[in-house]
């Protein structure tokens, strides 16, 4: 199906999915050995030959998200005085996204400095999936392709053929989400306005939008402690919604996530294989892959084409 001159590896964060993405393209993945020194110090060794190749590296920025940072810094790198022709990173959550802009004085813009040091290294594109701040595109100056797992998600809840379902925004910032998934759903949307007194809380303070006796269907891009899901989930019980479903494209599931996750007022948590979960979780946590679109994508890439093809409205992110 393609040249000899494609590869694809992967990083330590998520060999599964990398393994999927290669399968999906007929190809396996290219033998690489990572190890550390005694002090901690990352070494990296392709072992073949990727000179004149197109490289695809498959890395997510899942915990120890500073220790898969650097790691990707050095396998690309490496990739570069390899002779790679091109260096293509498959990001499929980009960490310190949340940090895209400065909220107060004297914060970094994190997600810049990011952006920044790929490029610097060397990256020549990046593909990532449902960015917390689409305007993180614009932060690169090599191309991003931004995919979504919209579709994804929107196929697998229509499956379920939830009864009386309205689509729920957690906050302002995922309205337009919410109400693309919606307008999937061919429903209603409500969002819930929330303040945050510190990083990782929140508290409901209004709903825009009527819930009662509706199932309630919970859109995220990203959940991480858990406490702003369960804190909406409550509050959609107190205002008389049925069953509660939430749906996000990255299980960060910071400290003790799952177990809080775990809740009764909860029905079924759907998320993607953009981040490795572990493989002892309960029932009700679905996780959907996206490496059938990764792979989709690396195919356009290296073929030609439009990358809104895959994107069934919207042309994509």
């Amino acid at each position: 199906m393609f040249s000899d001159k494609l590869r694809i590896f992967s990083g330590s964060s998520n060999p599964a999915l990398a393994q999927k993405i290669a399968g999906d393209l007929g190809l396996t993945l290219g033998a690489i050995k990572m190890s550390r020194f005694k002090s901690g110090e990352i070494y990296v060794h392709y072992e073949e030959t990727i000179r004149n190749c197109d490289v695809f590296l498959v890395q997510s920025f899942s915990h120890p998200i500073n220790e898969h940072f650097v790691e990707l810094l050095v396998m690309i790198d490496a990739a570069k005085r390899a002779s790679a022709k091109t260096i293509n990173i498959i990001m499929p959550y980009y960490g310190y996204a949340r940090q895209e802009r400065k909220a107060a004085p004297r914060e970094p813009i994190s997600a810049k400095m990011v952006a920044d040091v790929l490029t610097t290294v060397g990256a020549n594109r990046v593909i990532t999936i449902d960015l917390h701040a689409p305007a993180i595109q614009g932060f690169f100056n090599i191309p991003v392709d931004h995919m979504t797992a919209l579709d994804l998600l929107s196929d697998y809840l229509k499956s379920k053929n939830i009864e009386n379902p309205v689509v729920v925004s957690p906050d302002a910032g995922r309205a337009s989400t919410a109400e693309k998934l919606a307008n999937n759903l061919d429903t209603s949307f409500a969002i819930m306005i929330k303040k945050r007194p510190a990083h990782n809380e929140s508290s409901i303070t209004h709903v825009i939008g009527d819930v009662e006796g509706q199932t309630a269907i919970i859109i995220e891009d990203l959940i991480d402690t858990g406490s702003t899901i369960v804190n909406v989930v409550e509050s959609l019980k107190e205002r008389g919604a049925k069953e509660v479903y939430v749906c996000a494209t990255h299980p960060l599931f910071s400290g003790n996530a799952i177990e809080r996750l775990n809740h009764p007022h909860i029905k079924e948590i759907i998320v993607t294989d953009t981040i490795s979960l572990p493989e002892e979780h309960p029932e009700k946590f679905t996780v959907l892959s996206v490496a059938p679109l990764l792979a989709e994508a690396t195919r356009i890439i290296i073929e030609g084409g439009s990358i809104s093809t895959l994107f069934k409205t919207n042309g994509g992110v």
